[in-house]
């Protein structure tokens, strides 16, 4: 898991610098061709992220249940996402994949409900699993970031 801990550092040190460089207005920006902008996305991989790793493991998650419902699987941006907030989904993109890792490394993850995703049909039995398959979820959606930056920015 050394490497997969890794990939999440390296992404999400990614997305923070995107957080840092990119304008609120262009965050916030929902371009015609696209149903969710910048931020949300960076929203939901934090929020995906505790939900398929600790809500499913019978755990706690570290975010409260106001930014979950705001930026889970079948939400959409509702308003303009204001700087503090911005602020807070930069602080957490790292901090809760420490202590994810942290909490992986001392083992506290031991059942897990199992989950089919609707992305790929894959039914998640375990934490290595949902781990897994968050990597490619932000994958998916640093993508979809991506693809959002260049049509903002023309």
């Amino acid at each position: 898991m050394k490497f997969t801990f890794e990939v999440f550092s390296n992404t999400r040190n990614y997305l923070k610098n995107i957080l840092e460089k990119t304008s609120l207005e262009d965050l916030n920006k929902i371009h015609e061709t696209f149903n969710n902008n910048i931020i949300w996305n960076i929203g939901h991989i934090v929020v995906s992220e505790q939900l398929l790793v600790y809500k499913l493991s019978g755990l706690q998650t570290s975010l409260s249940d106001e930014m979950i419902d705001k930026y889970r699987k079948d939400s959409k941006p509702e308003a303009f996402v204001a700087q503090n907030e911005v602020n807070e989904i930069k602080d957490l993109l790292l901090s809760t994949i420490e202590k994810t890792k942290a909490d992986y490394k001392n083992g506290i993850f031991k059942a897990y409900n199992e989950y089919t995703v609707s992305t790929t049909g894959n039914t998640l039995t375990n934490v290595d699993d949902a781990l897994q398959f968050v990597l490619f979820h932000e994958g998916l959606h640093i993508g979809y970031i991506k693809a959002l930056l260049k049509v903002i920015k023309k």
